[in-house]
């Protein structure tokens, strides 16, 4: 064998290997782990089109966090209303289905935070389970530090305006953020940035 076909096969095989060992991340996979790239700026990677080539073709730019979270796999499910909420006052929610598993809790911080909703971007909603083991978290809502925990099991705490990044303890992931939207006084969940704990895929059972 020529010593220019030897080199052509060394060339193939590296060729073959390095997707194997490429740090790309799929959009699924982006979207199920939004949290340890930082929530909003991991989406925003995503170029215009990729997700919804429409809104691109229209010149519309890049698409927001909202929209790029709400795959065609995830449902638009109501979850409340505006004008029902209330301040620190948590309301249980199921999303992205009944199990369960995927209870949520949908709030009113008063207080500005990554990801919120409406007239003064306030309105959030996270999964109602710590990341570390599954822990209960619907009851313990802190309206002081606008943070959920500590959990019973380990005293993880989750900061809710920070895309419910950990504030103590064990829990090393984000707690899961529903993303939301707003119609009117209408509140719908479209997505999920963050895999839900016990599940491999968020929409298991939907």
């Amino acid at each position: 064998m020529s010593k220019i076909e030897n080199e052509k096969q060394e060339v193939d095989a590296t060729q073959e290997e390095s997707p194997l060992e490429t740090p790309c991340m799929s959009r699924r996979k982006l979207l199920m782990t939004g949290g340890k790239m930082g929530g909003v700026a991991a989406i925003s990677m995503l170029l215009p089109g990729t997700m919804f080539p429409g809104k691109a073709a229209a010149g519309q730019g890049m698409v927001s966090a909202a929209v790029a979270a709400r795959t065609v796999r995830y449902p638009r499910t109501k979850v409340g209303k505006l004008s029902a909420l209330k301040t620190d006052r948590p309301v249980k929610i199921q999303y992205p289905g009944n199990a369960e598993g995927q209870k949520g809790l949908l709030i009113k911080l008063g207080e500005k935070a990554m990801g919120g909703v409406g007239p003064k971007q306030d309105v959030v909603a996270f999964s109602a389970f710590c990341t570390h083991q599954g822990g209960p978290l619907e009851d313990q809502y802190n309206p002081k530090e606008k943070s959920l925990g500590p959990c019973e099991f380990h005293l993880s705490k989750f900061d809710l305006q920070k895309h419910g990044i950990m504030i103590t303890a064990s829990a090393v992931q984000n707690l899961p953020q529903i993303v939301l939207e707003v119609e009117g006084d209408d509140i719908y969940a479209v997505g999920v940035l963050g895999l839900i704990y016990g599940y491999q895929d968020n929409l298991q059972g939907v």
